[in-house]
């Protein structure tokens, strides 16, 4: 293996490598946390927080409740949810259970939900009844044989839990009406698992943990496989990244962590929820980034040390006009990822919160950190860093062989933090792992003397919106099966708020297929951030002698 020159960027204290078997599971490690961290505060949402003590005891009472429905071990639970407090009693309790984690992003449609529930074949799903409407349209064609159903205020006491659900169902109206006469409630769950206890399940390094969903070359939405040591290896890399930054603040301070990401995303997942945890943090559960007054106004009433991010909401947040009623004096971590941060954004944050945005990168299949510039930067570097402890990463030609130095290829990793491969798909797993245990991530770079790593083009088709991976093969599907379209293709477009956003072209068989029409397909069966932002209606599309389209060309405006 060759020498990590980047090891002589590390910044002092982070070693070359970890001990990552210190835990055989994630379960191990929230173990050790409940004991450790009883009587602190793991999570705040609308004002209402619940101690370790309190999360170890409902989640052992829904694990209970899991256990009684007749899953096995390994069976796949779905959870469907914002960041509500639910989500990560739900995930803590489906590990402790014995069974195997499914993230769903709340905001599929009927169409996306199916998928995803029919591949991960989920036999229980625990939903968010804002979302119950859409499960209920595609329930029948899936495996989930058991719903726990939740409300936003269920977590939040009797009178301001009440009050939650009544405004959230009848004054916002965010409630659409269903038909799910199985379905049992949450609290209703908690109740009927009885006296019983968690029946205590063995949870091993190589079991699996979680599926996360992630599209590929091909479109079409592939579970990554994580295993227990995945999660554990990538949670120990990035608090021992972290440390620099967090021995700054006093010992006899709790850590306090913005959850704004989603928790469905595994940025949030391991970043947030799962590093909060093993430091006995408190985490600060946002169901809806996109509220900024909202945002700052929680944010006001705590100390904030951590804070990961996407640019989009860096930059909303310090462009805001209530950004000052918030302290950000505490704040020791900002950590962006999900997508390039730019500079402008970057010399803004720092301007105003002293707190230099720490850009990392990774994907799905890494869990997800496989780089990141040095916690201590204070300044804008324009790369994604160098490798974290335990970590590889090689430039690869078309041919998967290294290239010299100074050249550009695809970036490729290999750490413990690599998934197993992609759930019951092995050919799509053969592309894209090498003989020697790598993984290629599509995306071309470059490393620089020092050993910082710099992407410079992707080799997939897929478009990056606000952090989230949009392929342009799964639109294309989508939208040529609209009544009226001859041909469709799909590109990526420079985009000020979200890095870029979809633009689509399309060749009309009917004359008067509008706008407006496709835009309400779109909208019915893509989630937001899939949806186009530019439509563009042309008499041909560029292709190549064999007919390949161009999509090149489609980029220019």
């Amino acid at each position: 293996m060759a020498e990590r020159i980047w090891l002589k960027s590390y910044p002092e204290g982070v070693p070359a490598d970890i001990d990552v078997n210190r835990y055989a599971s994630i379960v191990d490690m929230m173990e050790e946390s409940f004991k450790k961290f009883a009587k602190r505060s793991a999570y705040s949402f609308l004002g209402k927080e619940l101690s370790y003590t309190q999360v170890d005891d409902i989640s052992q009472t829904l694990g209970v409740y899991l256990q009684s429905l007749g899953l096995v071990r390994g069976d796949r639970v779905a959870v469907m949810m914002p960041n509500v407090m639910q989500y990560p009693i739900a995930v803590t309790a489906i590990m402790r259970a014995g069974f195997t984690l499914v993230n769903v992003n709340p905001l599929y449609t009927a169409r996306e939900l199916e998928h995803q529930l029919k591949d991960s074949g989920a036999k229980a799903i625990i939903i968010l009844e804002n979302f119950a409407a859409t499960l209920e349209k595609c329930i029948a064609a899936t495996p989930v044989k058991h719903v726990v159903l939740c409300a936003m205020g269920d977590q939040l006491g009797l009178l301001k839990g009440s009050l939650v659900n009544y405004v959230v169902r009848n004054v916002k109206k965010m409630v659409p009406a269903y038909n799910l006469p199985d379905a049992v409630r949450f609290n209703a769950a908690l109740a009927n698992a009885g006296s019983g206890s968690l029946k205590k399940i063995t949870i091993k390094a190589d079991d699996v943990a979680v599926l996360q969903y992630t599209g590929g070359t091909t479109g079409v939405s592939k579970g990554a496989v994580l295993l227990q040591r995945n999660l554990v290896a990538n949670l120990l890399q990035s608090d021992a990244w972290f440390q620099p930054a967090l021995k700054k603040i006093p010992a006899d301070e709790q850590v306090n962590s913005v959850c704004a990401l989603p928790l469905y995303h595994i940025f949030a997942f391991t970043v947030n929820m799962m590093q909060s945890m093993r430091m006995g943090g408190k985490l600060i559960l946002i169901p809806n980034p996109r509220d900024f007054p909202a945002l700052l106004g929680e944010l006001a009433k705590h100390k904030v040390h951590v804070f990961p991010a996407v640019n989009t909401l860096f930059n909303g947040l310090a462009n805001h006009a209530d950004f000052s009623k918030v302290n950000w004096k505490s704040l020791v971590v900002s950590a962006g990822g999900g997508t390039a941060v730019q500079s402008a954004v970057a010399k803004l944050w720092f301007e105003k919160t002293g707190c230099a945005i720490c850009e990392g990168y990774g994907l799905s299949e890494t869990s997800p950190i496989a780089t990141s510039n040095p916690i201590t930067v204070t300044e804008y570097s324009g790369t994604i860093g160098v490798p974290v402890p335990n970590t590889w990463l090689k430039l690869l030609d078309d041919d998967g062989n290294e290239v010299a130095p100074g050249e550009s290829g695809e970036i490729a990793i290999k750490g413990p933090q690599v998934m197993a491969g992609y759930w019951q798909r092995p050919d799509e797993t053969a592309k894209v792992m090498t003989p020697d245990g790598y993984f290629k991530s599509g995306d071309i770079g470059v490393m620089d003397a020092r050993g910082f790593f710099k992407i410079v083009d992707r080799k997939k088709d897929m478009i990056l919106v606000s952090g989230f991976n949009v392929f342009p093969t799964e639109l294309e599907d989508v939208v040529s099966q609209l009544e009226g379209i001859m041909e469709c293709a799909c590109v990526g477009v420079p985009d000020e708020k979200s890095g870029e956003a979809v633009k689509l072209v399309i060749i009309r068989k009917d004359p008067d297929l509008s706008e407006e029409q496709i835009r309400a397909y779109c909208k019915e069966n893509l989630t937001g951030y899939k949806q186009p932002k530019i439509i563009e209606f042309r008499t041909e599309l560029p292709k190549t002698p064999v007919g390949k389209i161009l999509r090149r060309e489609l980029r220019a405006k």
